[in-house]
């Protein structure tokens, strides 16, 4: 077995740990679509086409809402904004690679993904681009089949999903694996710190509008936080 091969299922088998939570994360979505009203297709289509679970609930909460189609849209994106962010902290890495590699890594980019991605490179910034997108691209093949898998398998036997199964669990616990190891600095912890503060006391507003002043808040505030810091070194 080559090296970019072995790199590959090294990606593959570090990410799989997600699948665990994945796999209820999925089926709740599918549940959740379609008590929202959405028939398969409807389904598959943003599961295939958006491919962010956060954003996709989000999309489903205000559409039950019946929230304006243009704050549906403006909202969800918002949600993906960190997508932005995971996309400048991985130009070094793979900003070399072709057109059409770096458009199916956009694609794959999930935040498992990146979390695992970005990581290893961190560990390892000597490999060469094609070893970089090797690792890349198995960690994305270990958590976007089993997303499809697991939102068609919620859209079809939803309704035989007992609610004692509560399988909404699964989103908070994804999201404070994934965040948990990255609260490693100032900023990091203030912009933590901002939005949960924000996001529990504007709870209130309509259509889900606390996320956008609360990912707008703690952006700005863990920017202002690091210039601080870094004036101070100065």
């Amino acid at each position: 077995m080559s090296d970019t091969h072995r790199i590959f299922w090294k990606g593959f088998f570090d990410c799989s740990p997600f699948i665990l939570v994945i796999a209820p994360f999925g089926l709740l979505f599918g549940v959740a679509a379609g008590e929202t009203g959405l028939d398969l297709v409807e389904t598959m289509s943003m599961t295939v086409l958006v491919i962010a679970g956060v954003a996709q609930f989000t999309a489903l909460a205000l559409l039950e809402d019946q929230a304006p189609t243009f704050l549906v849209i403006l909202i969800s994106l918002v949600v993906n904004l960190r997508m932005a962010m995971y996309s400048a902290a991985l130009v070094p890495h793979l900003g070399k690679a072709s057109l059409k590699t770096r458009m199916l890594a956009a694609y794959c980019m999930v935040d498992q993904t990146f979390a695992v991605a970005i990581k290893q490179y961190e560990h390892a910034p000597q490999w060469p681009l094609k070893q970089k997108v090797a690792f890349y691209f198995g960690a994305a093949v270990s958590i976007i089949p089993f997303w499809y898998g697991f939102s068609l398998l919620g859209a079809l036997v939803g309704q035989a999903i007992p609610e004692s199964y509560a399988l909404d669990f699964a989103i908070p616990i994804c999201f404070i694996s994934l965040v948990a190891p990255m609260l490693r600095s100032l900023p990091h912890l203030v912009a933590a710190l901002v939005a949960v503060t924000l996001a529990l006391l504007l709870a209130w507003m309509p259509y889900n509008l606390w996320l956008l002043v609360a990912a707008g808040a703690a952006m700005m505030a863990g920017a202002r936080t690091e210039l601080w810091l870094q004036e101070r070194q100065a």
